[in-house]
C-alpha cells in the first residue's frame, strides 16, 4: 500500500514537524506544497524527509488539486492533512491495519476531526467531532473548486474509520482573527456566486446518503443563506452557545463560540452587504465589486 500525505504550507514552522511526525509511520511519502514561506518551514520539511514543491497561492482548492497532479503515478491513496493538524495514535493504528485491506471499489475513508482553541479542546456547541473525508484513492478524488470550506469530492463508496485527527493551531489570537478576516472575504465570494453564478458552482451539498459534510453544506446553502443577514449570525450563535451547550466549554470555549459562531458569521454578512452596496452604487457586476472591495481577483 502506498499512501502519500499532502500538506499545504505557508510559514508553518510552529506546526509542521508535529504534523509530519504523526503521519510518518503510515505514509510512504510526504509531499509539502509550499507557498514560498519566509520562515523555516521548508528546512523543517526537508529535515523530516518530506519532498517540497513550490507554487504561488490562489486558493486552497487550486493549490491542492495542483498538488494531486504532481504525485507519482504509483500512489494508491492520498491523505489530506493541514500543517496544524495531527493524527491521533488510534487513527494511525487504524490506517496501518485497516487501509491495506479496504476493497478495490472503495474510493474514500471518513474519520473524525476535533479542534482546539487557545489550548482547549472544544467539546460542545454541536460542532465536533465532525466527519471528514481525508483519505481517498489517487485519481478518484479532488477538492471542491470553492474559495472557502472545501471538501474532497469522490463518486464511489466510502468506509468509516473511528480514529480522529486534531486541529491544534498554536498561533496567537491576533493571527486567528486576521486569518478569519480573510476567510470572511473568501466566503463572500462563494455566497455571491450562489446568487449571480459568475463561476461554476461546485458543492458537496446533498441530503442523500446522510453524510455530515453534504447535509451541513445543504443547510448552509439552502436554509442559512436565505435567512436575514446579521440576524442569522446571532441565531446561529444562540443555537451553539445555549441550545447545544457551548457555554460548558469554559472561558476559551466562550471566546471560540462567540468569535467563530457570531463575530465571524456577522463579518461575512457585513462584507456581503458592502459588496452588494458597491454593486448598486457603481453599476458594476459581482466580479468587479469583489475585486475592488475585497481585493480578490477572480479573472
Amino acid at each position: 500500500m502506498k499512501l502519500v500525505a499532502v500538506i499545504l504550507t505557508f510559514n508553518e514552522e510552529l506546526h509542521l514537524a508535529r504534523c509530519i511526525a504523526s503521519v510518518k509511520e503510515i505514509a510512504s511519502s510526504i509531499v509539502v506544497v509550499d507557498c514560498f514561506s519566509t520562515d523555516s518551514t521548508v528546512a523543517i520539511a526537508q529535515a523530516n524527509g518530506a519532498r517540497v514543491i513550490h507554487r504561488p497561492w490562489v486558493n486552497y482548492a487550486s493549490q491542492f488539486n495542483w498538488a494531486l497532479t504532481q504525485l507519482d503515478g504509483d500512489a494508491e491513496w492520498v491523505l489530506r492533512i493541514d500543517a496544524d493538524e495531527y493524527l491521533t495514535s488510534d487513527l494511525m493504528a487504524e490506517i496501518k491495519t485497516r487501509l491495506p485491506s479496504v476493497g478495490a471499489t472503495i474510493d474514500g475513508v471518513y474519520c473524525s476531526r476535533r479542534m482546539t482553541f487557545q489550548g482547549t479542546l472544544i467539546r460542545y456547541g454541536g460542532l465536533f467531532p465532525v466527519r471528514v473525508l481525508r483519505i481517498f484513492r489517487h485519481g478518484r478524488g479532488e477538492c471542491e473548486n470553492r474559495w472557502m470550506d472545501e471538501h474532497i469530492k469522490i463518486s464511489g463508496p466510502t468506509v468509516d474509520f473511528a480514529g480522529e485527527l486534531i486541529d491544534d493551531n498554536l498561533n496567537s489570537l491576533t493571527w486567528w482573527t486576521d486569518k478569519h478576516n480573510r476567510y470572511a472575504s473568501r466566503e463572500v465570494v462563494d455566497i455571491l456566486n450562489l446568487e449571480f453564478g459568475f463561476m461554476p458552482h461546485d458543492s458537496v451539498a446533498s441530503l442523500r446518503g446522510g453524510k455530515q459534510a453534504g447535509v451541513k453544506r445543504w443547510l448552509k446553502e439552502v436554509v442559512y443563506s436565505r435567512l436575514p443577514g446579521g440576524f442569522r449570525a446571532f441565531a446561529y450563535f444562540l443555537y451553539r452557545y445555549v441550545i447545544r451547550l457551548g457555554f460548558l466549554d469554559g472561558q476559551a470555549g466562550t471566546s471560540f463560540h462567540f468569535l467563530q459562531g457570531f463575530w465571524y458569521r456577522y463579518l461575512v454578512d457585513a462584507k456581503l452587504a458592502e459588496v452588494k452596496r458597491y454593486m448598486r452604487e457603481n453599476g458594476v457586476d459581482a466580479v468587479a465589486a469583489i475585486d475592488r472591495v475585497l481585493s480578490i481577483k477572480l479573472r
